[in-house]
């Protein structure tokens, strides 16, 4: 059996003189998390809209659930469009309806009778949290209440895929999070496959289990979340996006920092550490067998999409060969970032 959702093939997109998407391919499993992330101008507006049969694309094909998307007739796209539920930036939402109102138009439009739709709208807001809110208008709400809205309409028909277009780019970091939990609740519960579009690091740390980087319409990076962000990768587009929540050396630190070992330095690495590895006590163990004192400068343990993952800027008063044997065991990419000359 195929497991794959979505499966998208050498698609290519212009407009006018403009190759906004070039020879893009990549796969979907069902109940996956994946994160479609570039800067402005990277074709990802232009994707969402292939993906979302709002838009065909010039050469290649879009193959969802079994249908082809760049080769339905009108008739056949529309009706597969209600399997694709889309949240937006912005919400979207209706003004002159009310929040029970707002959800219920993709399902009065499918001609669900009006007990089935009470029905499903009360499953929704309890769903997204917001039961006690069926009666307010869209004015009546924060940012993420409004989401919540826009989510639980996205829900409204039960989509076999749901596409998130920059989804908390207009929320602050509280309420970010709070959707995007929601989010991957939605993706647990209901086994939904999600892609989300964005410009975030963040996002795509927090919840995407698979990761796809376009830069000027090229694909960078398709793989496991967790294998990209934790590479030592030679791409200078995936360096820019991921330095956004890397860990840095402390300035006061960088500026003694030199590049050639002296006596007596201690010796900052930059250790990396991914799944299993990344709940090891490896500091302690690194005192305790070689006598070493180490002292994490910044970074930490985190997750990335709710497996542990490690990322620390480390100073060590010694970095004999067997520390170093000792490390590459956890980190095989681990760096030298420089050394503190004992004087300072």
């Amino acid at each position: 059996m195929d497991v794959s959702l979505v499966q998208v093939s050498n698609i290519s997109r212009s407009f006018g003189g403009h190759l906004a998407l070039d020879d893009i391919s990549f796969t979907v499993a069902r109940g996956e998390i994946l994160g479609v992330i570039g800067r402005s101008g990277a074709g990802k507006s232009s994707l969402l809209r292939c993906l979302g049969a709002l838009d065909r694309p010039d050469a290649g094909h879009i193959v969802i659930e079994g249908h082809n998307l760049t080769t339905l007739p009108q008739g056949q796209l529309v009706s597969l469009r209600r399997r694709i539920g889309f949240v937006f930036q912005h919400f979207n939402l209706l003004g002159s309806r009310t929040v029970a109102g707002n959800i219920s138009l993709p399902l009065e439009i499918a001609g669900m009778p009006r007990a089935q739709r009470r029905k499903r709208i009360a499953e929704l807001l309890s769903l997204v949290g917001l039961s006690d809110h069926a009666h307010k208008w869209p004015a009546q709400l924060s940012g993420g209440q409004k989401q919540r809205v826009g989510i639980a309409r996205a829900l409204a028909n039960a989509p076999v895929l749901l596409l998130c277009d920059e989804a908390t780019s207009a929320l602050d970091p509280e309420t970010t999070t709070s959707i995007l939990d929601l989010l991957a609740r939605i993706n647990r519960e209901l086994g939904l496959t999600i892609i989300m579009i964005t410009h975030e690091m963040d996002v795509i740390r927090r919840i995407a289990t698979h990761l796809v980087i376009l830069d000027h319409g090229h694909m960078i990076e398709n793989g496991p979340t967790l294998d990209i962000l934790g590479a030592d990768t030679q791409s200078p587009v995936t360096q820019a996006l991921l330095s956004e929540t890397q860990p840095r050396v402390p300035p006061a630190i960088r500026a003694k920092l030199v590049e050639t070992p002296v006596p007596g330095a201690h010796v900052v690495i930059r250790l990396r550490m991914g799944g299993t590895a990344a709940d090891q006590p490896v500091l302690s163990t690194l005192g305790q067998r070689f006598g070493v004192d180490a002292i994490v400068l910044a970074g930490g343990t985190n997750e990335i999409a709710g497996q542990p993952f490690a990322d620390m800027i480390v100073c060590l008063s010694d970095y004999s060969t067997e520390i170093q044997d000792f490390l590459h065991g956890f980190d095989p990419s681990l760096k030298v970032l420089g050394y503190v000359p004992a004087d300072h």
